[in-house]
């Protein structure tokens, strides 16, 4: 019996027995002063919409939220900090729930970092910012080279690669009808297409990964017929061919037979209640030539719809050559995402997910250049990915080569994550990461995916208020040059100076 039950069941017999024994000895009546408002109490966090803390936990969850209120004053020494001392985590979870919540997102009392600390960022400002418009309407970025038949106009932040089994079907509905509310994609993850991402309608970036999920023969190869299917649906937008994700570059996943259900195993085309491997490398092909007829396959088999690749860059010849075999080919993926090490999982061994897997700076930076050394960005649009949250992260990153963002994370959050670190044993308390169905119950779909709509259109507001204190016109004008770091007490680079660009072409000889 979950605890919601329990607190249900439990109520009930106190209120009985004192009903019983008032009938003996009055005086007991007294007792329902105390009994029955924690009762009515509890009947109102079963049926609130809001807060899935207290919808899963009645009266007990409140504590949460009244730790969390004055979690400023008394909080702010045990807080998670990032390397270099700053209470990053704190910061950024308050600023995607206020955002979520459209409430209030300034801050009082100025700059809450050490800017005198080494790695302190910055942009540079101009006396003649921009006025941006109260109307203003998000610029696209359309994705689709002279191969592409169905180009895509997408938004400069999207929902990353997230699956239905990782996360919980009421999370994944949230979040794709939170992308149809606000105009952006929503990356499926690895597991396949399932009902839920396609209930709502919400634009779809159907990833294929190792284990070729919702595409795939009985022996774990790929199934040409499954994914035509699948990538025809009116609502996948783009198709994304995962080479590797930053958690864990270079290694393979299991689903448990416990979690591999009826429902699941038919939405990756497995059999149920058994271990699922996904290896660490595709099957369907070895090296650069016959990635690049794989990608030239998966084109035609979605009608000519957008098709890229997603990596984690680790040896750099191998995307050298790469970029070689598209030159002598004349096959072009329509983007490239780009996860740096830093990505996040719901399980990742931790040798993995700390020390395997180029950053995502230095990755981006490396795979732009290397385009266009080749001369090949101008056919080839770069996504990014890895702890992007807010505005400025966004800004850095299209600063250093990106066209647009994957966040995932701060999606998270957005549909009420608090970070309990319970992904990986089903027990997730707000019924995101978990396939426990009464856990899941505390998660409304409709609240959840109008926070994940706001989180999307505050940050992308956000990130264009940067664009215009800087005095640029649009995001595409932000250069390296616009951001600066501090490297010592008494010295800052500009990203310009840190990573110089290379001259287009340059590597062609």
């Amino acid at each position: 019996m979950k605890f919601r039950e329990t607190f249900l069941f439990i109520s009930l017999l106190i209120i009985t027995v004192i009903i019983v024994i008032a009938q003996f000895w009055s005086p007991i009546w007294w007792s329902l002063i105390i009994i029955g408002p924690l009762f009515l109490m509890g009947i109102y966090d079963i049926t609130q919409s809001q807060h899935a803390i207290k919808r899963n936990f009645p009266v007990l969850g409140r504590m949460r939220y009244l730790f969390e209120s004055i979690r400023p004053e008394i909080m702010q020494y045990f807080v998670e900090t990032d390397t270099e001392g700053r209470p990053l985590n704190r910061i950024f979870r308050s600023l995607v729930y206020q955002r979520a919540k459209k409430e209030n997102d300034t801050t009082p009392f100025g700059t809450q970092m050490n800017v005198y600390r080494s790695g302190y960022e910055w942009m540079d400002h101009s006396m003649y910012a921009k006025t941006l418009d109260k109307n203003h309407e998000e610029p696209k970025v359309t994705i689709g080279n002279s191969d592409c038949k169905q180009p895509y106009d997408c938004s400069l932040l999207n929902i990353s690669a997230m699956s239905f089994g990782s996360l919980s079907n009421n999370a994944v509905m949230a979040l794709n009808k939170g992308a149809k509310m606000g105009g952006f994609a929503h990356n499926t993850g690895e597991g396949g297409l399932s009902p839920y991402h396609l209930k709502y309608e919400g634009d779809l970036i159907w990833q294929i990964g190792t284990g070729y999920f919702g595409c795939r023969n009985e022996d774990g190869t790929f199934n040409p017929n499954a994914f035509a299917e699948g990538s025809q649906k009116h609502q996948v937008k783009m198709i994304e061919l995962k080479l590797s994700q930053g958690a864990k570059p270079g290694h393979g996943g299991i689903l448990p037979a416990k979690k591999n259900t009826e429902e699941i195993a038919k939405i990756r085309h497995i059999k149920p209640h058994t271990d699922v491997h996904s290896p660490p490398a595709h099957s369907s092909f070895s090296n650069s030539k016959e990635m690049m007829q794989f990608i030239k396959q998966l084109k035609d088999l979605s009608g000519g719809k957008p098709v890229g690749f997603k990596l984690c860059i680790g040896k750099k010849q191998e995307f050298i050559d790469i970029c070689k075999e598209m030159l002598s080919s004349g096959i072009k993926p329509d983007f490239i995402s780009v996860d740096g090490g830093e990505g996040g999982t719901g399980a990742a061994p931790v040798e993995f997910s700390n020390s395997m897997g180029m950053p995502l700076r230095d990755g981006l930076v490396f795979v732009y250049d290397t385009l266009v050394g080749f001369d090949l960005k101008k056919d080839i649009k770069l996504i990014a990915s890895g702890k992007i949250i807010s505005g400025f992260h966004m800004a850095r990153a299209i600063a250093l080569g990106a066209d647009v963002c994957y966040s995932a994370r701060a999606m998270m959050l957005a549909v009420g994550c608090i970070q309990a670190l319970q992904c990986n044993n089903n027990t997730c308390p707000t019924g995101v990461a978990t396939q426990n169905k009464s856990l899941i119950k505390g998660l409304v779909v409709d609240d959840k995916a109008e926070r994940t709509k706001n989180y999307h259109e505050e940050t992308v507001k956000s990130f264009l208020e940067l664009v215009a204190a800087c005095g640029l016109n649009s995001p595409e004008e932000i250069t390296r040059s616009h951001i600066n770091k501090r490297v010592g007490i008494n010295k800052t680079l500009k990203f310009s100076e840190m990573f110089p660009e290379v001259e287009v072409g340059s590597l062609l000889n």
